[in-house]
């Protein structure tokens, strides 16, 4: 009896095991009307950028860096607004383009020094910088530098009057410009895109100073961090007196005791105060700003920000004073040009 109830029991459960096999595959393709749906997958996360910094702590600005871009200092006359389209801006930089190359042209007064393209020097070759700035300048909101003083228009007079007791530009090697003669040129202090080439800096630190190179002529700033104060008022260089500190992750510094004889923008008095800040962004910006005050110049101060974008180094030498012949070729043709007035006269005079 039991043995029949036994086998009875497993036919039975074996009967039902195998209903139960025969209904799961169409169970499994059956959608469950109470079940939710897969969650979707979420993108990863952006990594966050780092700030980098040098083995003492400080935000590491070194590298090579360039300022090349098209965007002027001055908002150009008839814009009104802050920032382009990027439509408009790639309009204004095709615009720029072909002024510089007219410089290739052969017979024409910029192509007596050398054409910039033979050399991968044009902007246009360079690794510009994307800027929708209508100008550098972003304050006052004009986008232009104010108005220049009743007190500067005289000293820029007087400073010119000088000048032509001297003589003209070519009559004496002394009165011919510091770039011609390659004293310096622009592009050193503040850090401006004063030039079509050679818009190159390198930045170097250590725990005490910062050092920055510029490409043209090779200017150099060294600049201490260690809070020690300007010199004194009376004592003036070519490029100010640098002093720099770190605010946060940004290195301020503040020039001052400017050179009468190498006046910023030529307006500019000895007691200029130049506040730069420099604040990396990532790892291919650098975001620069300037700040410009001098009271008896400008009707107020003023400020430009000019990004600085990594780039390829090393930097090559600019051998600017070595073999310039441009100074006793310019003199010697003036001296010629001269010769040939006088003679002309004297042809005219014994008519």
């Amino acid at each position: 009896m039991s043995r029949r109830i036994l086998v009875s029991t497993s036919t039975v459960a074996i009967a039902i095991i195998v209903v139960v096999a025969m209904r799961l595959p169409a169970a499994a393709q059956a959608p469950a009307s109470n079940a939710k749906a897969p969650a979707a997958k979420k993108a990863p996360a952006a990594k966050k950028w780092t700030m980098p910094r040098t083995p003492d702590g400080q935000p590491d600005l070194q590298g090579y860096w360039t300022n090349s871009s098209y965007a002027p200092m001055e908002r150009p006359n008839g814009v009104t607004k802050e920032f382009y389209t990027p439509e408009e801006a790639a309009a204004a930089a095709r615009r720029a383009k072909e002024e510089d190359a007219e410089q290739a042209t052969p017979g024409t007064t910029a192509d007596v020094h050398y054409d910039h393209t033979q050399f991968g020097l044009d902007r246009s070759q360079s690794d510009l910088i994307p800027d929708l700035r209508t100008s550098l300048i972003y304050d006052p909101p004009t986008g232009r530098v104010p108005p220049a003083t009743a007190e500067a228009q005289k000293r820029q007079a007087d400073r010119a009057a000088a000048r032509a007791m001297l003589g003209g530009p070519n009559d004496a090697v002394q009165n011919m410009s510091f770039s011609a003669r390659c004293y310096f040129m622009g592009g050193a202090l503040p850090l401006l895109s004063a030039t079509n080439y050679n818009t190159n800096y390198r930045i170097v630190q250590n725990a005490g100073y910062v050092m920055i190179l510029t490409e043209m002529i090779h200017d150099v700033r060294m600049i201490p961090l260690d809070g020690r104060p300007h010199l004194p008022k009376d004592v003036q260089q070519w490029f100010g007196d640098s002093r720099g500190r770190w605010e946060g992750d940004t290195l301020v510094v503040e020039t001052t005791n400017f050179s009468e004889k190498n006046p910023f923008r030529g307006l500019a008095s000895p007691s200029m105060r130049l506040i730069e800040r420099f604040t990396r962004v990532s790892d291919e910006m650098i975001k620069y700003t300037f700040t410009v005050e001098d009271e008896t110049t400008w009707a107020q101060p003023w400020s430009a920000a000019v990004p600085l974008k990594q780039t390829q180094g090393p930097l090559f030498e600019h051998a600017c004073h070595e073999a310039n012949y441009s100074v006793a070729n310019i003199l010697a043709g003036a001296r010629l040009d001269e010769q040939r007035a006088a003679e002309e006269a004297a042809r005219k005079g014994a008519k």
